[in-house]
């Protein structure tokens, strides 16, 4: 049965390397829900956490030629045990002076922060599992979005 995985792939700060890990997908045929990259508690090395969907067998296959990749120096399969995934979206938003208590009761509901706002325009921070990003997205679209970005998932081990 195919099921949403996420893969940590600490990985040496070179040239290169992201091109290497998507390109590896990309050869197999698996598509990337997402992928982040950034420092890692180690000097020198990257994290990248890619989340995506495949059986036991599929997700199996990608760690193992993952970690024969030149600069990466650990795979680890997060969903084997317990983990927290999240995503940061920015949205901004048209707000008109009526509307405005309606937007701010939906970004207290879901625990968001204004992190700008001016005459007309709100930039909204939403930070949470993807599906709790699509939900708030879901109730402001009507109040007219400008723009939205996202980072993509990223993950962690519990404990």
């Amino acid at each position: 049965m195919e099921t949403k995985e996420y893969i940590s792939v600490l990985v040496l700060d070179t040239p290169g390397v992201l091109q290497r890990v998507s390109g590896l997908f990309a050869r197999r045929g698996y598509n990337i829900d997402s992928i982040t990259v950034g420092s890692s508690e180690r000097e020198g090395m990257s994290r990248m956490i890619v989340a995506a969907r495949g059986d036991d067998r599929q997700i199996g296959q990608i760690c193992s030629q993952l970690a024969k990749l030149i600069d990466v120096v650990a795979v680890i399969r997060l969903n084997e045990r317990p983990a927290v995934a999240r995503e940061l979206m920015l949205i901004k938003l048209t707000i008109t002076p009526e509307h405005r208590l309606e937007v701010q009761h939906l970004i207290d509901t879901f625990r968001c922060s204004i992190i700008d706002a001016g005459t007309n325009v709100l930039i909204v921070q939403v930070v949470g599992d993807k599906e709790k990003n699509d939900a708030f997205l879901q109730l402001v679209k009507s109040y007219g979005i400008l723009e939205v970005t996202r980072t993509g998932e990223t993950a962690m081990n519990r404990g």
